[in-house]
């Protein structure tokens, strides 16, 4: 089934002419058209004629033997990256009209790698989220569901849930996703499908719409390991539109996978065995911890003393940079205006009618630690914090070359549950906040099932800018779990 495949495959398949990129893009239209009014993926679709003529030139580039890394295979672009001609909302009524007249950095590339784009897939408004509820266009569906109770709805994840249920779903074969505090590789988990966050400047901002511009990066959600460092190759590089992008030589990250990892000194942080953790995901990570240690590494305790203070300093840093950010949708910068007597008016009627009360309560929260009094009792200090998390990650990769960690502290859960206790809500975050506030490399591996029937995903974190390593041990971990990636859908079982 084409829409089963990886990326690796399906790129083999149309130099083989085993079938033809044209074939391949329409497999994925008809899927979203059959699965996608439940599922909610997708929040635009990118015309399906549109879609075919560049398949159609996927094939002519096959032919003439001129095709490029990612030709013709079907991706989905998290609504939250800038497509010019196609409309860009970043899930918020506030941009429910924009047509960008340009293209990020991210998606340009991908572009110029041959990638099809089929669609702009949902989110956590302004990616503020981690169940991908907060949509103005309404929840996505996790395609998984509970052994036994097929009427239970559950979250994907967030904020990158729609890109994450595509993948799952066979919606696209791989999508992009930005993570700020853990939101490429929460909704991996739940999805049971592999998401990378490259390091801080790998990839270009630009053209992306920002959330907290310190920790947001962009980054793949795929099939397999080796999709995920093909489509990074094709992502990543220095842009000279985006100063905090870094000009660093891009390596050949898919060869990364299936090296051999005998000898790596693998790092288990005491902080992570936190109270309350699910014995099913410690029993997981204790699997995890063994393959490796069969496969050759060297396992070593180690230690992350901040780790404790991740959730809290995220939550003080990201509502102040997502403050800053938003302020320029007001109806007369950005955004849908709504009218009133004064310029006042329209700021309070804009922003009230545009933001959704997640958004609402970010901004409110960044505006307060910003403000006179409190800059320096909360943002400043949760700064210093932030530089010895840093610390902490750059001491303890003395020691070994990667990280070994749960990606999230439970498996997908049902629509509705949490949403009364935010910070229940925030603390799905916990495991994947502080590598967003060091700014390392960190993937989310679909390892296994819980006795529900739901997958867990294991986290690799790795040094600055060396994904490769943290590539090749995540190639390693998905070989010795053989997880299979394709759920049984509710939309399916429900059509």
């Amino acid at each position: 089934m084409l829409t089963k495949l990886t990326l690796t495959e399906a790129r083999a398949g149309l130099a083989a002419r085993k079938f033809s990129a044209r074939d391949l893009a329409k497999a994925h239209l008809d899927a979203i058209d059959r699965l996608n009014p439940k599922l909610n993926a997708y929040i635009t679709v990118v015309p399906e004629q549109d879609v075919l003529t560049a398949a159609d030139a996927a094939d002519a580039r096959y032919a003439a033997g001129t095709a490029r890394p990612m030709e013709g295979l079907p991706v989905g672009v998290k609504d939250l990256f800038c497509t010019k001609g196609i409309k860009t909302t970043a899930a918020s009524k506030i941009l429910a009209n924009f047509i960008p007249p340009y293209e990020s950095t991210v998606t340009a590339r991908l572009l110029d790698a041959g990638s099809l784009f089929v669609g702009k897939t949902n989110l956590d408004e302004f990616a503020m989220g981690s169940a991908n509820i907060t949509s103005a266009y309404g929840a996505v569906l996790n395609p998984w569901q509970r052994k036994g109770d097929e009427a239970t709805a559950l979250v994907p994840g967030g904020s990158s849930g729609g890109s994450a249920a595509a993948v799952a779903a066979g919606l696209a074969l791989a999508a992009t996703g930005t993570d700020t505090g853990g939101s490429i590789r929460q909704p991996a988990a739940f999805c049971g499908i592999v998401g990378l966050k490259p390091t801080y400047g790998r990839c270009s901002r630009w053209g992306t719409i920002a959330y907290a511009s310190s920790l947001d990066q962009a980054g793949p959600m795929t099939r397999t390991v080796a999709d995920a460092g093909l489509m990074l190759e094709a992502m990543a590089g220095f842009d000279e539109k985006d100063s905090t992008c870094s000009n660093r030589p891009v390596p050949a990250f898919a060869q990364a996978v299936g090296k051999s990892i005998k000898g790596l000194r693998v790092g288990i942080p005491a902080e992570y065995r936190a109270p309350g953790l699910s014995p099913e995901i410690s029993a997981m990570w204790e699997q995890g911890i063994a393959w490796l240690r069969d496969a050759g590494c060297e396992i070593v305790d180690v230690s992350l003393p901040h780790t404790k203070y991740g959730l809290a300093t995220y939550y003080i840093i990201a509502p102040a940079e997502c403050s800053s950010n938003l302020a320029r949708y007001d109806g007369i910068r950005f955004g849908e205006r709504k009218d009133a007597a004064t310029l006042d008016g329209i700021y309070e009627a804009t922003r009230a009618a545009g933001f959704g009360e997640e958004v609402r309560s970010r901004i409110l929260m960044g505006t307060y630690v910003l403000s006179a009094g409190y800059y320096d009792a909360y943002y400043l200090k949760a700064q210093k914090v932030r530089t010895l998390i840093k610390r902490d990650f750059v001491e303890a990769f003395e020691k070994v070359d990667v990280l070994l960690t749960p990606t999230a502290p439970s498996a997908a859960f049902a629509q509705g549950e949490n949403m009364a206790d935010p910070v229940q809500m925030y603390l799905n975050d916990i495991f994947t906040v502080p590598a967003s506030m060091a700014g390392v490399p960190a993937l989310s591996v679909p390892v296994g099932l819980d006795s529900k029937g739901l997958p867990l995903g294991l986290q690799i974190i790795g040094r600055h800018f060396d994904e490769e390593t943290v590539l090749s041990v995540g190639g390693a971990l998905e070989a010795a779990a053989g997880f299979a990636h394709t759920p049984t859908l509710h939309a399916e079982a429900g059509a």
